[in-house]
């Protein structure tokens, strides 16, 4: 794994200290609120570990905040207009995910996102229940490829411009089961705190 960090990760790993600092936490209390590491957490701080997406699911659901709103945190806000040569990519070291903001950032955020989900061919990515406590609504539009979304028990396959709404907050994976990319737009509404 490489040791440079791209000016997003060093940014995230700032951010993730500063969420953890602006409550008052230890790194122990961050770690027993998401289920990551103590020792974990500390690397990604000190920017000697990259993250994962789940993992980072399960710190922004510490948080009280979407993964989107986390990662918004540290995207540039440019105003109403958000080109797509501008838009910010965070890549999972794990997966090879790449995950995009479509929806211009603003100060404090916005209750509704977009999302671009970009998951190679064979990837999984887990994200646990708690990661979508904090969401009204959330959809998946699958642009191209195909996708296996499951939510708990149930099993969703998603082929090109297939949507499904997801229901309550449970346990979910997204999977890649083709041979190519497959491409996917998150629509969520964030509920107000």
């Amino acid at each position: 794994m490489s040791t440079e960090f791209t000016s997003l990760e060093k940014r995230l790993a700032h951010r993730i200290r500063a969420e953890r600092e602006k409550r008052g936490w230890s790194l122990a209390d961050l770690a027993a609120r998401s289920g990551v590491s103590r020792a974990m957490i500390s690397k990604i701080e000190r920017e000697e570990s990259s993250p994962t997406a789940a993992l980072l699911g399960r710190l922004s659901a510490a948080f009280g905040i979407t993964l989107s709103q986390l990662l918004a945190r540290i995207e540039d806000g440019g105003g109403r207009l958000n080109r797509h040569a501008e838009q910010e990519r965070w890549t999972d070291p794990a997966t090879g995910f790449q995950r995009r903001a479509l929806t211009p950032a603003i100060p404090g955020g916005a209750p509704l996102e977009l999302v671009w989900g970009d998951l190679p061919a064979g990837a999984e990515v887990a994200y646990p229940a708690a990661a979508y406590g904090m969401i009204d609504d959330q959809q998946i539009l699958v642009v191209e490829g195909r996708l296996c979304f499951r939510q708990g028990e149930a099993s969703y396959d998603l082929a090109p411009g297939d949507c499904l709404r997801l229901g309550p907050p449970e346990d979910c994976v997204f999977v890649n089961p083709g041979t190519t990319p497959c491409r996917y737009v998150i629509a969520i509404l964030r509920r107000d705190r």
